[in-house]
């Protein structure tokens, strides 16, 4: 069984279409979705403000790069262009962790590099699975607790487990 912790983030176009799109495509495998933030942009900053959530899914047929390329799928179905790195996009479907699972492929960092620094998917995270932990880091909520959240606002009126069918 392959058990993953994906984040999705989208500041471009309709980015709660695109939410729900990618809910959509991982609902045969959907365990989990967070409630959605609001974020600030992080990296490139001169950008429209985010919307994230995390979703955690689960296949015993899929691994790791099953997950990343589901996810690239979706990114290209809702037109994603790759630009700028941290730049704007319509959709970004990041694999965080796979369960028991690290890869220093240039393709596939598990866990995702940044994960411990970025509130952005730590909260989400934490919505849907309070003991979180991010491997070799720590416990996501430790983690948390070392960051400014003060960017991060929830919007509680976009609600993603509808797309989930």
């Amino acid at each position: 069984m392959s058990r993953a912790v994906l984040s999705l983030g989208s500041n471009l176009g309709d980015r709660a279409a695109h939410l729900r799109a990618a809910v959509a495509g991982f609902a045969d495998v959907l365990v989990a979705v967070s409630p959605v933030y609001e974020t600030a942009p992080w990296g490139v900053t001169d950008q429209p403000d985010f919307l994230n959530a995390v979703l955690i899914v689960s296949d015993e047929d899929a691994d790791e790069w099953t997950w990343l390329r589901r996810g690239q799928a979706l990114e290209q179905a809702a037109g994603r262009v790759r630009e700028q790195r941290w730049g704007p996009r319509t959709l970004d479907v990041d694999v965080v962790t796979v369960d028991g699972v690290r890869s220093d492929h240039p393709d596939l960092l598990l866990p995702h590099p940044g994960t411990a620094e970025r509130a952005t998917v730590l909260i989400p995270w934490l919505d849907v699975e309070p003991d979180a932990v991010v491997p070799g880091r720590g416990s996501a909520r430790e983690l948390l607790a070392l960051l400014d959240t003060a960017g991060v606002r929830a919007r509680p009126d976009i609600d993603l487990r509808k797309a989930a069918g």
